[in-house]
C-alpha cells in the first residue's frame, strides 16, 4: 500500500495534468508557450503577495497569474509585438516577484519550493484545490470548446459564425490562470509552462483529430506525473523537474519515432 503521502502527490499530479493536457493543446495551437511563460512566471509575485497579507497562497496566485494573463491578452488584441512584450512581462515578473519575497520574513526556505514545485508535500486542502481548479478548467474547455476551436483555427472565420474572438481569448485567459494557480504547488513557476507545452506537443504527433490530442495531451501528462514520482522515489531526485523530464523523454521519443517512420 502507497503512503499517504504518495497518494496525495499522485492525485494532486494527475488533476493538474488533466487540466494542463487540454488547455495545453490550444497553447500549442496558438503558439502561445510565452504567455504560459508570462503568467507563470507572474505566480511568485502572487506567492509574494499572500505571504505579506496572510492570504491563501492559491487565492494570492490565481490574483496575480490572472491579472497578468488579462494585461497580456489585452496587449495582443491591441496588436503589440507580443514575442518581445511577453519575454519582458515573463522576466520582469519573475524578477519583481522574487524580490519581494525576499522582503517577506522566514520566505527565502520555501522559495525553491515555489520555483520548482514540492509534489510531494501536498495536503488534504491543497489536494482539494488542485482538483477544484482542475474541474473548473476542464468544465470551461467542455462548455466553449467548439467555439474556441473555431477561434483558434481561424479568427475571421469565428467572427462571421457570430463569436467573439477576443472573448474566446479571455476564456483561455482564465483557464491559463486557474492553471498555474492549480499547479505552482505540483511543478513550480519555472515548470508550469513546460506541464503545458510538453505532453501536448507530444499527442499532437500521434493524433487525428483536436478531440485526441487533447485527450492524449492529459493521459500523456499523468504518465509523465507517475513516471515523475517512480523516478524521484527510486533515485531521490527533485520531484517536479522529474515529471518534466519523463515527460521530455517520452516527446524525445515519439519525435524520434515519427522522424524514422518518415
Amino acid at each position: 500500500m502507497l503512503d499517504d503521502f504518495l497518494t496525495r502527490a499522485a492525485l494532486a499530479g494527475i488533476g493538474t495534468a488533466l487540466a494542463a493536457g487540454p488547455l495545453g493543446s490550444f497553447v500549442v495551437w496558438r503558439r502561445m508557450a510565452y504567455f504560459g511563460d508570462a503568467t507563470s512566471h507572474a505566480a511568485i509575485l502572487g506567492v509574494a503577495l499572500a505571504l505579506a497579507t496572510d492570504l491563501p497562497i492559491g487565492l494570492g496566485t490565481l490574483a496575480v497569474a490572472l491579472g497578468m494573463a488579462v494585461t497580456v491578452a489585452t496587449l495582443a488584441a491591441r496588436g503589440w509585438a507580443m514575442d518581445t512584450t511577453l519575454g519582458v512581462l515573463a522576466h520582469s515578473a519573475l524578477a519583481f516577484g522574487l524580490v519581494a519575497v525576499s522582503f517577506v520574513p522566514d520566505a527565502r526556505v520555501d522559495l525553491e519550493a515555489y520555483l520548482f514545485g514540492d509534489i510531494l508535500a501536498v495536503s488534504r486542502a491543497d489536494l482539494a484545490f488542485i482538483w477544484g481548479g482542475a474541474v473548473l478548467v476542464c468544465g470551461l474547455l467542455v462548455w466553449r470548446w467548439s467555439a474556441l476551436l473555431t477561434a483558434t483555427l481561424n479568427e475571421d472565420l469565428a467572427a462571421a459564425s457570430g463569436l467573439n474572438p477576443d472573448r474566446e481569448r479571455l476564456v483561455l485567459t482564465i483557464a491559463l490562470a486557474l492553471t498555474v494557480a492549480v499547479a505552482l504547488k505540483v511543478v513550480g513557476a519555472l515548470l508550469i509552462a513546460a506541464m503545458l507545452i510538453i505532453p501536448a506537443a507530444t499527442a499532437r504527433g500521434l493524433s487525428r483529430s483536436p478531440e485526441s490530442m487533447a485527450a492524449l495531451a492529459a493521459l500523456i501528462g499523468c504518465a509523465a506525473v507517475l513516471g515523475g514520482l517512480q523516478l524521484s522515489l527510486s533515485y531521490d531526485t527533485p520531484a517536479g523537474p522529474s515529471i518534466v523530464a519523463i515527460a521530455a523523454v517520452g516527446f524525445t521519443l515519439v519525435a524520434s519515432f515519427g522522424r524514422m517512420r518518415r
